[in-house]
């Protein structure tokens, strides 16, 4: 199908673009604070803990990553190729879902590690709260699942990568030209002078070159 007739819904372009557009987010949310500790105080008094998305769930970076390579291989990988990219990027939204849905679920434990390096206890009393940063890394997670079916479906409708299915196509008209030589060409062919390495192939044959 010309990518004259595809749908607007399906432009590479778009897929593409809002599909980094929200592993960019992620990526973003995770520079952020995730969870604040209010540390109960002693004698010595201890500052407040802001628990960055990096730390609390370590794996969100990576996957954000990862979405985001996908989503640029996408623009140039073959047919194959692009669905095996849909189903990373799915697999990323969904680790993403998972991760933030643990520290929103249980933000304590995914604090404790901060928690623990930076006072030295690691259960120490604290007190423990949420931003909105958790909740935000979730809808553009559950949002690159959207974008990678939206890809599967999309990329039906775009042209094969040009540098590898040009190379096969005339590969392909190569074949069928040498296979399809007509009659006269093959005659013509026969009759054509013989070089020295034809005369010496037509006298191992047991055959007179002349």
């Amino acid at each position: 199908m010309s990518s004259a007739a595809a749908p607007s819904w399906s432009r590479k372009g778009a897929v593409v673009l809002v599909t980094v557009l929200c592993a960019v987010a992620v990526f973003g949310t995770t520079t952020q604070s995730w969870v604040n500790v209010v540390l109960a105080q002693s004698g010595v008094r201890m500052p407040d803990i802001h628990v960055a998305g990096s730390k609390a769930a370590t794996a969100v970076t990576a996957l954000a990553v990862v979405a985001v390579a996908g989503a640029i291989a996408s623009s140039i990988a073959g047919r194959v190729a692009r669905w095996v990219v849909a189903v990373a990027i799915a697999l990323s939204g969904i680790g993403i879902v998972s991760a933030g849905l643990t520290v929103l679920n249980d933000p304590r434990s995914a604090a404790q590690g901060e928690i623990g390096r930076q006072t030295g206890v690691a259960n120490g009393p604290a007190q423990v709260s949420l931003t909105a940063f958790p909740l935000v890394a979730v809808i553009f997670g559950a949002l690159l699942i959207v974008c990678a079916a939206w890809l599967m479906l999309a990329s039906r409708h775009w042209a094969g990568s040009t540098k590898y299915d040009g190379a096969s196509g005339r590969t392909r008209a190569t074949v069928k030209s040498a296979g399809s030589r007509s009659p006269v060409a093959e005659e013509a062919a026969d009759d054509a002078p013989l070089d020295a390495i034809d005369s010496w192939d037509q006298l191992s044959k047991g055959q007179d070159p002349s």
